[in-house]
């Protein structure tokens, strides 16, 4: 089975929330990561502030999230290990290439994300047409840029000798 598209590696983990308060705490004043950005969207029910571990195309997002509405869904503070993001060098081509295999996508299709670049999810259950999920966590897809595409590979490259 050839895979059209290759994971790079982690983009982001999303921690939710009641109230970005705590979170903050514990992520920003005691283990120092600098908050670099804020998202909100009524139609993903988000509010976030997004931090940084790294720098370069190795940086880690760490997203500490909240809902806008703590009675509407998604309810992005049930689980506190909200989703993991995973760079993705050809997102489009592992949309159709794992839709083909069986995975399950949440609604919402390709779509820009909260730090500008294209995402997609993937759904944590299973159904009958598209039996290969999650198994209980939202994973993220999210398209990497060229200067991540290129780090990697660099990496990559260093590490096999060529």
């Amino acid at each position: 089975m050839t895979r059209p598209f290759k994971v790079l590696g982690i983009q982001q983990i999303a921690i939710g929330a009641t109230s970005k308060d705590r979170l903050r705490t514990l992520w920003v004043d005691m283990l120092g990561l600098e908050v670099t950005g804020n998202f909100v969207s009524e139609r993903e029910n988000v509010d976030e502030d997004i931090c940084v571990i790294g720098s370069g195309p190795f940086k880690v997002e760490v997203d500490l999230m909240q809902p806008v509405d703590i009675d509407k869904k998604p309810a992005v503070h049930t689980t506190p290990l909200n989703h993991v993001g995973l760079w993705i060098d050809d997102l489009p081509k592992a949309v159709a290439w794992l839709t083909a295999q069986g995975v399950r996508f949440a609604p919402g299709g390709i779509r820009k994300g909260a730090a500008g670049f294209d995402i997609c999810f993937l759904h944590p259950k299973p159904s009958e047409e598209f039996p290969i999920a999650g198994e209980g966590v939202l994973i993220e897809l999210v398209q990497a840029p060229a200067e991540v595409i290129g780090a990697f590979r660099a990496q990559l490259g260093a590490q096999t000798g060529g």
